[in-house]
């Protein structure tokens, strides 16, 4: 179990129901952070295991599914064994240091720190690390299944498949730990779902002592076999048995489910399971979750797949390391195919101890997943040149280093070829294909991944079809897979008039449309990975919500977002409409305005008919998966629902609060506040559930300000507006990261009454921004000298706050709020000028509160 502790049990390889003795139960796994050079990481592990006196000559094994990313095993003092890799399996022999009879220290040593030969090197995403899956004490008999190659032994693959037949081979590693040469007989058996034996077959072997042997057991056969596919994922399962001839016992066993399946890729035609086209869709997925880093339940790891396949996906990327066992396991059991990867990510050391470690992990990838019907691709590099090394103009150097990269990727395809000849072998580039091309990285795998964001960070939307269309004109025959798409959607942030990089779901809904509208109608695009299932954190980030990709279809919590429920619409195959949005939503209602409300529905069906409290506002006809209508709401809760033209559809409803803002005295006496952003146009909600609007130029019987502009950061094409600095002293970025630069004024025409006004500062200018971890952008070099901004803050003509100058108070990128109470007297309103002495006068936001 991982319910953020980690379990582990001494198990007798036959009776693995059998909990023995408790390794490490209850202890919460502690998760370190690592930053490349900026932090050490390490952590230490101790239990008293007691090793019962009698076992009949068995021998003990340390098994691991994870630990980032150095580990070492110390048993009573003395080191047992060492496993480089952060997400792979190991499996250690203790054996020879355990002392029956007693009570045995046990230590498990984990490091995390930057290790330039452990990959990964960099990346966009936490390094999370410590002792994060669970651990197992193993007890086997002397004569068992090897887990020499930290694996259990044992390969299952399905040759030849067709809807007349199926074949099944086995192949197994046996490991005689005794003093005697031993005959010995296998067994492999297949039974079908119900546990009904299907075919059978042995094989007697005679393994020396300390022998480590290979036995390729007969060839099993079935006649009709069920297929397994995402709308049925048939298994059947695979029983190996070690067994003593002479006695008939069973010393050990082995098995796991089998799909029977077969497919292949067609470069332009795309990907065909068991004879049929099926065009992959699906997500990448990470394996963190809020409170727990790394360490997951099982339960959070098979709802994370059950979310997709709800969504409809057939395929997830697990990218870009291999996860917790669970993980493939419930993909074959619902039909999710898969890609799986090594954690090679923007760069390599160009060290023979990197080379080493690497050809390793992928062999240990392969090995310990090759048994899964799921599996379909072996993944080894991602964006390996996305972070060149500074080779200071040294072309030669540079040139070195390339062809290092081209010579590890080769060895890395060559070594999946020969380990698996049955899956296909892909790398994942960003969009640079003159430099992926130049590198001779394009031509090495079977599969060419295209980690592809034009319209997000840099470049048109419309260069996305323009990119495909390319590539496969250049290369007809290889096949092509959108190995990345996504654009952040922050889910507090929404626009009525979205634009790149604002973070808006709105935004992100339409790239999204547009993508997938460019690749349904490519057949050529074998596969739409979206990335990313969920949200999750990555160290180096800034942005709206700092320390987390926003990309994901689903909160960081999995909470999905609008994204997720188009891509409802688009992949299910039964009537469908969701109503987006459904939130408590806020809008302006004052003098001159009247809110109109965009109410969206993802959808399958053609045409919805929109009922608001009852009221039909009309039918409204479907483009790209959505109906949308313009329409009013009432102050307060509002109930909406949705109906087809087919009577037999339920359609959709949902209650949603709606809450009118504005200066109007019977708004403000319900305890309404007025929250208002400057220089940008996106509603933002705070972790209060309050909503900060953008403000508005004023206009008499309303609240807003005169002069001055919306703040754009220095250098930085990719923003419309404001910045993307981590703001300190604050949870609430986006209240800070757009500002008016310039001010001359705010006016308020508010009622009579007490109120209470809140000023919010940040000195967005002077401070280079962290930079994107991810970004095709030109760089430009920014300007980060500070510029003297000093001015007088005046309320109604009385000078509040004389000389305030936000970079000497609190410093740069530092939320700072004033706060101050006004009466407003009949006839008054409340004016806040700006009056410069140094530089220009800002303002991020304002909160005013009636208070009597």
């Amino acid at each position: 179990m991982k319910t953020g502790a980690l379990a582990g049990w001494l198990m007798d390889r036959r009776k693995s129901q059998l909990p023995l003795i408790s390794l490490i139960p209850g202890i919460r796994p502690i998760s370190w952070m690592m930053n490349q050079d900026i932090f050490a990481a390490r952590g230490v592990y101790r239990k008293t295991v007691p090793i019962p006196a009698n076992n009949d000559g068995r021998r003990f094994y340390l098994h691991g599914e994870g630990a980032n990313q150095v580990t070492e095993l110390i048993i009573n003092g003395k080191l047992a064994g060492k496993h480089i890799g952060g997400y792979g399996a190991f499996y250690i022999p203790v054996t020879s240091l355990v002392k029956p009879g007693s009570a045995n220290q046990f230590e498990i040593r984990v490091d995390n720190s930057h290790n330039l030969d452990i990959p990964p090197l960099s990346a966009d995403f936490t390094f999370f690390g410590g002792l994060y899956r669970d651990v197992n004490l193993l007890s086997v008999n002397d004569l068992h299944f090897s887990f020499q190659e930290n694996y259990p032994g044992v390969l299952i693959s399905t040759p030849n498949v067709s809807a007349k037949k199926a074949t099944l081979l086995a192949s197994a590693y046996l490991h005689n730990e005794s003093d005697l040469n031993r005959a010995t007989r296998v067994r492999v058996t297949i039974k079908d779902a119900k546990g009904k034996k299907v075919s059978t077959k042995t094989k007697d072997e005679f393994v020396n002592a300390g022998e480590i042997k290979k036995v390729s057991l007969p060839i099993l056969s079935l006649s009709k076999p069920r297929l397994w596919s995402p709308e049925n994922p048939y298994l059947y399962e695979t029983f190996l048995e070690i067994i003593d001839p002479v006695t008939g016992t069973v010393l050990d066993t082995y098995s796991h489910k089998t799909g029977f399946r077969w497919f292949h890729f067609d470069a332009k035609k795309g990907f065909f399971l068991n004879g049929k086209s099926l065009k992959l869709v699906g997500t990448s997925r990470h394996q963190d979750y809020p409170g727990l880093g790394n360490a997951l339940p099982d339960s959070i790891a098979v709802a994370d797949i059950m979310l997709l396949k709800k969504m409809g996906g057939n395929f997830l990327r697990v990218a870009h390391y291999p996860q917790d066992p669970v993980i493939l396991k419930t993909c074959d059991s619902l039909g999710i195919l898969t890609s799986v990867e090594i954690p090679v990510v923007n760069e390599i050391t160009e060290s023979a101890a990197f080379r080493s470690n690497v050809l390793n992990m992928q062999r240990e990838m392969i090995r310990q997943h090759y048994n899964h019907a799921s599996v379909i691709i072996w993944c080894y590099m991602n964006e390996v040149l996305l972070r060149m090394p500074s080779f200071k103009g040294d072309k030669e150097m540079e040139k070195k280093y390339l062809q290092s990269v081209k010579s590890l990727a080769y060895s890395l395809d060559s070594l999946s070829r020969v380990d698996d000849a049955s899956r296909y072998t892909m790398m994942a580039h960003h969009g640079n294909y003159n430099q992926y091309r130049n590198a001779g990285l394009v031509e090495i795998p079977q599969i060419v991944g295209w980690n592809l964001y034009s319209g997000w960070y840099g470049g048109r939307i419309q260069d996305f079809p323009s990119f495909l269309d390319s590539f496969q004109a250049r290369h007809p025959e290889k096949i092509l897979v959108v190995s990345e798409y996504g654009a952040d959607a922050d889910p507090r942030i929404r626009s009525l008039e979205p634009v790149r990089f604002d973070k808006s779901i709105e935004y992100a809904f339409s790239f999204h449309q547009f993508y997938w509208s460019v690749m349904r109608n490519r057949p050529f695009v074998a596969a739409a990975m979206i990335w990313n299932l969920s949200d999750f954190h990555s160290e180096t980030r800034s942005e709206t919500m700092p320390h987390i990709n926003n990309k994901g279809l689903a909160e960081w919590n999995r909470q999905p977002k609008d994204l997720y429920y188009y891509y409802q619409a688009v992949l299910s195959e039964t009537t469908y409409a969701k109503i987006l949005h459904a939130e408590p939503r806020t809008a302006w209602f004052d003098a001159g305005f009247v809110a109109s409300e965009k109410i969206r529905v993802a959808t399958n069906q053609s045409e919805l008919e929109l009922f608001v409290n009852g009221q039909s506002v009309g039918w409204a006809k479907m483009k790209e998966n959505l109906c949308e209508w313009n329409t009013e709401l009432s102050d307060g809760w509002n109930h909406l629902q949705v109906l087809g033209l087919n009577k037999n559809f339920t359609g959709d409803t949902a209650s949603v609060l709606y809450r009118k803002m504005g200066v109007a005295k019977e708004l403000l006496e319900k305890g309404r506040k007025l929250n208002l952003l400057f220089g940008g146009n996106r509603t933002y909600t705070d972790k209060a559930g309050t909503a900060w609007l953008p403000a508005r130029k004023y206009v008499k019987g309303s609240a807003g300000y005169n002069g001055g502009k919306a703040y754009k950061a220095n250098g930085n094409d990719r923003l419309p507006y404001g910045s993307d600095k981590n703001i300190r002293n604050t949870d609430d970025d986006p209240i800070y990261q757009t500002q008016q630069i310039g001010i001359e004024k705010f006016t308020a025409d508010l009622p009579t009454g007490d109120y209470e006004v809140m000023l919010c500062f940040a000195e967005l200018e002077g401070e280079a921004a962290a930079p994107i971890p991810y970004n095709l952008s030109e760089t430009k070099k920014v300007d980060t000298t500070s510029p003297r901004r000093v001015f007088h803050i005046v309320v109604n003509d009385e000078l509040k706050y004389q000389d305030f100058d936000v970079s000497s108070e609190v410093g740069r990128a530092v939320a700072i709020n004033k706060t101050f109470k006004k009466e407003i007297k009949e006839g008054e309103k409340l004016e806040i000028r700006f009056e410069p002495v140094v530089g220009e006068p800002i303002l991020n936001a304002i909160e005013i509160r009636k208070i009597k």
